[in-house]
């Protein structure tokens, strides 16, 4: 027999599996490997045809980079998109964006707020150019995905991807299907797309075991012991699972848990584990799913993997995907040798934030989603982050590796949890200018991203509003990121 083991957020056989080879925590900023190099000039292209090439684009092009396409007259008129970036532009002052943005925080839509603007040319340790109590701590919701996107890429290489493994089992009519940690695993047949970009496929992964284990098999046993601890945070909602905001943690899932794989917030299985191995078993032709435990030197009959970690990264901030998070989370845990759980992942994002030389001061973590109202982050850490992540090349500032993180973010209008926003008002001004992580939990809402002001200054940002509802709090967060797309804000 198997064993069975608030406001709504946004919706928006080698190396241990989630460990680099080689082994060591930290970033090198030399790196050898081919594929890395790959990654690194994608990314850096990527980023420049964001902020750059874009300014002419047709329609086409900017879908392809996640801006929407505006209905418009035909035939189109060519318009910038993005400001180009200019090196040279002057630097906003502290008394300016004072100036501008003075009136609306002093908003009650806006509660309690705090809040950074950082240059993101500044080497990290300078003081922001502006700031309002940026150092004491707030709930963030779901920019706390920063932080788990920034550990998961300071820990393990853009090109890592996560097992999922099966093995023989005790008899040999027996398999053992060892999860990995990869939440895009998926039983939908190849041509069929889920949410997960290029996910791993359970079919693929039951043809290369029927190769190499050509006799019946009756029983699969799903092996979960890569992750520890419960799999659900005490300090998440009730419902959130039922609602279809998360699943119950486990580190063998199909489509991040979902019972329908094309709903981002579709429902989610009570027991992913099973699931999964139900679904190899259906591919198999076995007919019983039990819990087992692989033996350590098991050879492998089976394997597929995950997108690359920095593809993850990105789907998880464009979309705000829980599930994705906390995997990451523990991976992170994984690759510290410390216990994937809540609260192992939890210490373990902190630690790698320590060692990449951040200061952590108030920074309180339980969970890597930001689904947890336990959760406290200051402002002026997750502008220290975007700000490397933004940082130019040859900036003192550069961390090129954080890249996915910029990649990542929804776009002001034109896709991810920002699809919706910056419609109307004086927001209007930030749709294809600001892109940022979104985060709202009952009473707590935050924004947290990159603008392009008037001059083409690439600014960082970070608010964060609690006490006050969301439905009002968002419009207000919105029209403070258009302001500074629009001012140069020297005073």
């Amino acid at each position: 027999m198997w064993r069975s083991s608030h406001h709504h957020p946004d919706r928006s056989a080698g190396p241990r599996t989630g460990q680099r080879a080689g082994g060591g925590v930290g970033r090198r900023h030399r790196r050898t490997d081919r594929n890395t190099r790959r990654f690194a000039v994608v990314a850096v292209m990527a980023l420049a045809s964001l902020f750059g090439a874009v300014a002419l684009a047709g329609p086409d092009a900017r879908e392809r980079i996640g801006f929407g396409q505006a209905a418009a007259a035909y035939p189109p008129v060519p318009m910038p998109a993005l400001r180009p970036l200019t090196p040279t532009a002057p630097v906003p002052t502290a008394a300016g964006i004072t100036q501008v943005l003075s009136e609306q925080l002093s908003s009650p839509a806006l509660g309690e707020v705090t809040g950074v603007v950082m240059d993101s040319s500044s080497p990290r340790g300078v003081a922001p150019l502006w700031e309002r109590d940026g150092g004491r701590a707030m709930v963030p919701g779901s920019t706390t995905k920063l932080l788990t996107a920034a550990a998961a890429l300071l820990t393990m290489n853009p090109t890592d991807r996560l097992a999922t493994r099966v093995v023989p089992g005790p008899s040999e009519d027996s398999v053992v299907l060892v999860g990995g940690g990869d939440p895009s695993l998926t039983a939908l047949p190849a041509g069929q797309d889920g949410l997960y970009p290029e996910p791993a496929r359970i079919d693929d992964l039951a043809a290369e075991v029927k190769n190499a284990h050509p006799t019946p098999v009756r029983t699969v046993y799903v092996d979960t012991g890569l992750w520890k601890g419960p799999a659900q945070s005490p300090g998440w909602g009730a419902s959130d699972v039922a609602d279809g905001y998360v699943a119950p943690m486990s580190p063998l899932m199909l489509d991040g848990g979902r019972t329908a794989p094309t709903e981002q917030d579709g429902p989610r299985s009570t027991d992913p584990a099973q699931a999964a191995g139900q679904a190899l078993a259906d591919a198999l032709g076995a007919t019983d799913v039990q819990d087992g435990t692989a033996a350590a030197t098991a050879p492998v009959l089976g394997s597929v993997s995950s997108p690359p970690i920095a593809s993850l990264v990105e789907y998880m901030l464009t979309a705000s995907d829980n599930v994705s998070a906390e995997a990451l989370a523990r991976q992170v845990a994984v690759a510290r040798d410390a216990d994937a759980s809540f609260d192992g992942g939890s210490r373990a994002v902190t630690e790698s934030l320590v060692q990449a030389g951040y200061d952590v001061g108030g920074l309180q973590l339980a969970d890597g989603s930001g689904l947890s109202r336990d959760n406290r982050i200051p402002a002026r850490l997750l502008g220290a982050v975007l700000a490397s992540a933004a940082a130019q090349s040859d900036s003192p500032n550069d961390v090129q590796f954080l890249r996915p993180i910029l990649t990542g973010l929804p776009v002001a209008g034109g896709g991810g949890t920002l699809t919706e926003r910056f419609g109307d008002g004086p927001s209007v001004a930030g749709r294809g200018v600001v892109r940022a992580k979104t985060g709202t939990l009952s009473g707590a809402s935050s924004l947290a991203g990159v603008v392009t002001d008037v001059d083409g200054r690439l600014l960082v940002f970070a608010l964060l509003s609690n006490g006050t509802s969301p439905a009002d709090a968002r419009p207000a967060l919105d029209r403070v990121a258009a302001t500074l797309s629009r001012c140069g804000c020297r005073g």
